[in-house]
C-alpha cells in the first residue's frame, strides 16, 4: 500500500507541476493590441535591461538571466517576449532576419508579435511587460 500511495502522490505532484508550468508558459493569444510595452517617457520601476540603442531595428536582444527577448520591429517600437520556446521550453538563442530563433528544433517566432513563423512550435511566445523611459528599457 505504501508504494501505491507514494505513486499517487508523485503523479499528483507531477500533474500539479505540469499545470503550473503550462499556466506560466502557455496561452499568449494575440489580442491585436500592444500590451507588452509602455509608451516612451512613462517611466517604470522594474529591472533595467538595456538602453534603446542596444536593440537593433528589425532585430532584438536576448536576456538569458531574465528569460526575456526584447525586439524593435520598427524604429522606436519596442516589444518583449518570453525567451522560452513554446515547443519544448528551450531558450531561444538568436534574433535575425525578423525572427526569434530556437536552436533545439528550429522553431522561429516573429519579432513583431511573437507569432510562430516556423514550427514545430504551435503557440506564440508569450508577451512580457516592459517600460521604455527616455533611452532605458526596463522590465515592468
Amino acid at each position: 500500500m505504501t508504494m501505491s500511495t507514494t505513486r499517487r502522490a508523485v503523479l499528483a505532484t507531477g500533474a500539479a507541476g505540469t499545470a503550473a508550468l503550462l499556466a506560466g508558459c502557455g496561452g499568449g493569444g494575440d489580442s491585436g493590441s500592444d500590451t507588452n510595452s509602455t509608451p516612451q517617457g512613462t517611466g517604470g520601476g522594474g529591472e533595467a535591461l538595456a538602453r534603446t540603442a542596444d536593440i537593433p531595428v528589425g532585430g532584438g536582444k536576448i536576456f538569458k538571466d531574465q528569460k526575456v527577448v526584447v525586439t524593435q520591429p520598427e524604429e522606436g517600437d519596442f516589444k518583449a517576449f518570453s525567451a522560452v520556446c513554446t515547443h519544448r521550453a528551450c531558450l531561444v538563442t538568436t534574433v535575425e532576419d525578423g525572427t526569434i530563433n530556437c536552436p533545439c528544433h528550429g522553431s522561429k517566432f516573429s519579432v513583431t508579435d511573437g507569432a510562430v513563423a516556423h514550427g514545430p512550435a504551435q503557440r506564440p511566445l508569450p508577451a512580457e511587460q516592459i517600460t521604455v523611459s527616455g533611452n532605458s528599457i526596463r522590465l515592468a
